[in-house]
Protein backbone atom coordinates (compact mmCIF):
# COMPACT_ATOMS: atom_id res chain seq x y z
CA UNK A 1 0.00 0.00 0.00
CA UNK A 2 1.44 3.38 -0.99
CA UNK A 3 0.94 6.58 0.97
CA UNK A 4 -1.84 7.89 -1.28
CA UNK A 5 -3.87 4.73 -0.67
CA UNK A 6 -3.13 4.92 3.02
CA UNK A 7 -4.23 8.57 3.16
CA UNK A 8 -7.62 7.64 1.69
CA UNK A 9 -8.12 5.02 4.40
CA UNK A 10 -6.97 7.43 7.12
CA UNK A 11 -9.41 10.11 5.95
CA UNK A 12 -12.26 7.59 5.81
CA UNK A 13 -11.44 6.43 9.34
CA UNK A 14 -11.17 9.99 10.66
CA UNK A 15 -14.56 10.87 9.14
CA UNK A 16 -16.10 7.80 10.73
CA UNK A 17 -14.93 8.89 14.17
CA UNK A 18 -15.11 12.70 13.92
CA UNK A 19 -17.75 13.21 11.22
CA UNK A 20 -17.79 14.90 7.81
CA UNK A 21 -17.92 18.47 9.09
CA UNK A 22 -14.79 20.58 9.47
CA UNK A 23 -14.89 21.95 13.03
CA UNK A 24 -13.52 25.34 14.02
CA UNK A 25 -11.71 25.27 17.35
CA UNK A 26 -11.27 29.03 17.70
CA UNK A 27 -14.16 31.24 18.74
CA UNK A 28 -15.16 34.37 16.82
CA UNK A 29 -18.25 36.25 15.68
CA UNK A 30 -19.31 35.04 12.23
CA UNK A 31 -19.94 38.60 11.06
CA UNK A 32 -16.42 39.62 12.05
CA UNK A 33 -13.98 37.45 10.05
CA UNK A 34 -11.02 39.52 11.22
CA UNK A 35 -11.60 38.07 14.70
CA UNK A 36 -10.86 34.62 13.33
CA UNK A 37 -7.68 35.88 11.69
CA UNK A 38 -6.53 37.45 14.96
CA UNK A 39 -7.41 34.29 16.91
CA UNK A 40 -5.28 32.21 14.56
CA UNK A 41 -2.42 34.68 14.94
CA UNK A 42 -2.73 34.45 18.72
CA UNK A 43 -2.81 30.64 18.62
CA UNK A 44 0.80 30.34 17.44
CA UNK A 45 2.68 28.43 20.17
CA UNK A 46 -0.45 28.57 22.33
CA UNK A 47 -3.35 26.21 22.94
CA UNK A 48 -6.70 27.06 21.40
CA UNK A 49 -8.39 26.81 24.79
CA UNK A 50 -6.23 29.60 26.17
CA UNK A 51 -6.83 31.74 23.08
CA UNK A 52 -10.60 31.33 23.45
CA UNK A 53 -10.42 32.43 27.08
CA UNK A 54 -8.46 35.55 26.14
CA UNK A 55 -10.51 36.51 23.08
CA UNK A 56 -13.79 36.23 25.00
CA UNK A 57 -12.78 39.37 26.88
CA UNK A 58 -10.63 40.85 24.13
CA UNK A 59 -13.40 41.01 21.54
CA UNK A 60 -15.67 42.80 24.01
CA UNK A 61 -13.02 45.41 24.75
CA UNK A 62 -12.22 45.88 21.05
CA UNK A 63 -15.60 45.43 19.32
CA UNK A 64 -14.51 46.60 15.87
CA UNK A 65 -11.58 46.47 13.48
CA UNK A 66 -11.14 50.21 13.95
CA UNK A 67 -10.81 49.78 17.71
CA UNK A 68 -7.98 47.30 17.15
CA UNK A 69 -6.28 49.67 14.71
CA UNK A 70 -6.34 52.44 17.33
CA UNK A 71 -5.18 50.24 20.22
CA UNK A 72 -1.98 51.05 22.06
CA UNK A 73 0.64 48.32 21.88
CA UNK A 74 1.35 48.50 25.62
CA UNK A 75 -2.36 48.13 26.41
CA UNK A 76 -2.93 45.25 24.01
CA UNK A 77 0.14 43.49 25.42
CA UNK A 78 -1.53 43.54 28.83
CA UNK A 79 -4.76 42.21 27.33
CA UNK A 80 -3.04 39.17 25.80
CA UNK A 81 -0.30 38.76 28.39
CA UNK A 82 -1.22 35.14 29.20
CA UNK A 83 -0.55 34.13 25.59
CA UNK A 84 2.98 33.36 24.47
CA UNK A 85 4.97 35.94 22.48
CA UNK A 86 2.43 38.60 23.44
CA UNK A 87 4.81 41.47 22.57
CA UNK A 88 5.13 40.58 18.89
CA UNK A 89 1.52 39.43 18.61
CA UNK A 90 0.20 42.74 19.96
CA UNK A 91 2.26 44.72 17.44
CA UNK A 92 1.29 42.41 14.58
CA UNK A 93 -2.43 42.55 15.34
CA UNK A 94 -2.48 46.35 15.43
CA UNK A 95 -0.47 46.64 12.24
CA UNK A 96 -2.59 44.01 10.50
CA UNK A 97 -5.78 45.79 11.58
CA UNK A 98 -4.50 48.95 9.92
CA UNK A 99 -3.44 47.06 6.79
CA UNK A 100 -6.89 45.45 6.50
CA UNK A 101 -8.50 48.89 6.69
CA UNK A 102 -6.09 50.68 4.38
CA UNK A 103 -5.41 48.01 1.76
CA UNK A 104 -8.37 45.63 1.85
CA UNK A 105 -11.37 47.80 2.74
CA UNK A 106 -11.63 46.19 6.15
CA UNK A 107 -12.02 42.67 4.75
CA UNK A 108 -9.87 39.61 5.37
CA UNK A 109 -8.25 38.62 2.03
CA UNK A 110 -9.38 35.35 0.48
CA UNK A 111 -6.17 34.58 -1.38
CA UNK A 112 -2.85 33.29 -0.11
CA UNK A 113 -0.52 36.03 -1.36
CA UNK A 114 -2.58 38.85 0.15
CA UNK A 115 -2.85 37.01 3.46
CA UNK A 116 0.88 36.46 3.86
CA UNK A 117 1.45 40.13 3.06
CA UNK A 118 -0.16 40.93 6.42
CA UNK A 119 2.10 41.50 9.40
CA UNK A 120 2.64 38.31 11.40
CA UNK A 121 0.77 36.06 8.96
CA UNK A 122 2.79 33.09 7.74
CA UNK A 123 1.92 30.04 5.63
CA UNK A 124 0.18 28.14 8.41
CA UNK A 125 -2.01 31.05 9.46
CA UNK A 126 -2.88 31.86 5.85
CA UNK A 127 -3.81 28.24 5.12
CA UNK A 128 -5.96 27.97 8.25
CA UNK A 129 -7.82 31.15 7.30
CA UNK A 130 -8.34 30.04 3.71
CA UNK A 131 -9.60 26.61 4.72
CA UNK A 132 -11.72 27.44 7.75
CA UNK A 133 -13.01 30.87 6.76
CA UNK A 134 -13.42 30.49 3.02
CA UNK A 135 -13.45 26.73 2.39
CA UNK A 136 -10.51 27.02 0.01
CA UNK A 137 -8.49 23.77 -0.25
CA UNK A 138 -5.38 24.39 1.82
CA UNK A 139 -2.96 22.30 3.85
CA UNK A 140 -2.13 23.87 7.21
CA UNK A 141 0.73 22.22 9.07
CA UNK A 142 0.62 22.67 12.84
CA UNK A 143 2.39 20.59 15.49
CA UNK A 144 -0.27 17.84 15.39
CA UNK A 145 -0.24 17.57 11.60
CA UNK A 146 3.56 17.58 11.59
CA UNK A 147 3.93 14.90 14.24
CA UNK A 148 1.17 12.55 13.11
CA UNK A 149 1.73 12.81 9.35
CA UNK A 150 5.38 11.91 9.86
CA UNK A 151 4.36 8.98 12.05
CA UNK A 152 1.76 7.69 9.62
CA UNK A 153 3.77 8.05 6.43
CA UNK A 154 7.30 7.83 7.89
CA UNK A 155 8.27 10.97 5.99
CA UNK A 156 10.91 12.37 8.37
CA UNK A 157 10.10 15.90 7.20
CA UNK A 158 10.28 18.31 10.12
CA UNK A 159 10.24 21.46 8.00
CA UNK A 160 6.55 22.48 7.84
CA UNK A 161 6.82 23.99 4.34
CA UNK A 162 8.33 20.81 2.88
CA UNK A 163 5.81 18.67 4.74
CA UNK A 164 2.97 20.84 3.42
CA UNK A 165 4.05 20.26 -0.17
CA UNK A 166 4.49 16.52 0.40
CA UNK A 167 1.07 16.15 2.02
CA UNK A 168 -0.53 17.96 -0.92
CA UNK A 169 0.85 15.17 -3.11
CA UNK A 170 -0.41 12.41 -0.79
CA UNK A 171 -3.82 13.63 0.43
CA UNK A 172 -6.71 14.25 -1.99
CA UNK A 173 -7.21 17.99 -2.50
CA UNK A 174 -10.83 17.84 -1.35
CA UNK A 175 -9.61 16.54 2.02
CA UNK A 176 -6.79 19.03 2.68
CA UNK A 177 -8.74 21.17 5.14
CA UNK A 178 -10.24 18.15 6.87
CA UNK A 179 -6.76 16.66 7.26
CA UNK A 180 -5.85 19.60 9.48
CA UNK A 181 -9.02 19.75 11.59
CA UNK A 182 -9.41 16.00 12.11
CA UNK A 183 -5.73 15.29 12.69
CA UNK A 184 -5.82 17.96 15.42
CA UNK A 185 -8.73 16.15 17.08
CA UNK A 186 -6.94 12.81 16.69
CA UNK A 187 -3.74 14.28 18.13
CA UNK A 188 -5.53 15.66 21.17
CA UNK A 189 -7.50 12.48 21.81
CA UNK A 190 -5.14 9.66 20.94
CA UNK A 191 -1.89 10.34 19.09
CA UNK A 192 -0.37 12.64 21.70
CA UNK A 193 3.18 13.93 21.52
CA UNK A 194 3.97 12.23 24.79
CA UNK A 195 2.55 8.83 25.69
CA UNK A 196 0.41 8.27 22.58
CA UNK A 197 -2.56 6.01 23.31
CA UNK A 198 -1.59 3.32 20.81
CA UNK A 199 -3.66 0.71 22.65
CA UNK A 200 -6.92 2.44 21.65
CA UNK A 201 -5.78 3.92 18.32
CA UNK A 202 -8.08 3.16 15.40
CA UNK A 203 -5.21 3.88 12.98
CA UNK A 204 -2.72 1.60 14.70
CA UNK A 205 -2.56 -0.94 11.86
CA UNK A 206 -1.68 1.80 9.40
CA UNK A 207 0.94 3.47 11.55
CA UNK A 208 4.52 2.60 10.74
CA UNK A 209 5.58 3.54 14.24
CA UNK A 210 4.09 0.28 15.60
Amino acid sequence: MDNKQKAKIVVKSLKKVYGDERPCYLHYHKNKPYEFLFAVMLSAQCKDERVNIVTKTLYKKYPSLNSFSRAKVSELEKDIYSIGFYNNKAKNIIETANMLIEKFNGKVPSNFDDLISLKGVGRKTANVVLGSLYGVPSMAVDTHVNRISNRLFKLNLKDPDKLEEKLKQIVDKKDWVLWNTHIIAFGRDICKARNPRCDVCFLRKLCKET
